[in-house]
């Protein structure tokens, strides 16, 4: 039986060798990183980096090293195809600057927390229910009127006006 033209029992050419349109040699260097079933992943290294240069890299590199220099060049490609300009570089970019947004929203909501256990302490001393206080001996929430306990747990809403607009989760 036959398969795709081939004799039996022969190797399906990698990707490599098949959109290179070569017969794929049992030493192929391309054939353990470009399987034939995802030939797109050859397809972009080749279009950044050109095959001629991406064999030459493979064999300046001990056998240990290539499986983490193809997924570099891999990732590198995809990149490059999707942002020609910045590549990766454009793609670490917008990553950090999330990461920043993220940094600022965190300290923001942090201090809140902040400024809000101050209020409510605050609120507590002011109505004798502070630490070392003789009406501290039973649960405070048995002995507050509900106007206490309204005034107690009323707390500023803190609006960053700027980015009243946009959503604080979206990216």
């Amino acid at each position: 039986m036959k398969e795709s033209g081939r004799k039996q029992g022969a190797p399906s050419p990698c990707a490599a060798c098949k959109l290179l349109r070569r017969r794929c040699a049992q030493d192929c260097v391309f054939a353990p990183y470009f399987p034939a079933d995802e030939p797109q992943k050859f397809a972009n290294v080749h279009k950044v980096f050109g095959a001629s240069n991406v064999n030459k890299m493979l064999q300046e590199l001990p056998v240990h090293q290539r499986g983490d220099a193809v997924s570099s060049m891999v990732y590198e490609a995809n990149a490059r195809v999707r942002d020609p300009v910045y590549g990766c570089v454009g793609a670490i970019s917008s990553l950090q600057q999330q990461i920043d947004n993220l940094q600022t929203q965190l300290a923001m909501a942090q201090a809140e927390v902040v400024h809000l256990r101050v209020r409510q302490n605050a609120s507590f001393s002011h109505h004798g229910f502070g630490p070392g206080s003789p009406s501290n001996s039973g649960s405070p929430s048995s002995k507050l009127t509900s106007s206490q306990a309204k005034t107690i747990f009323d707390m500023d809403m803190v609006v960053d006006q700027a980015s009243l607009g946009e959503s604080m989760w979206s990216y």
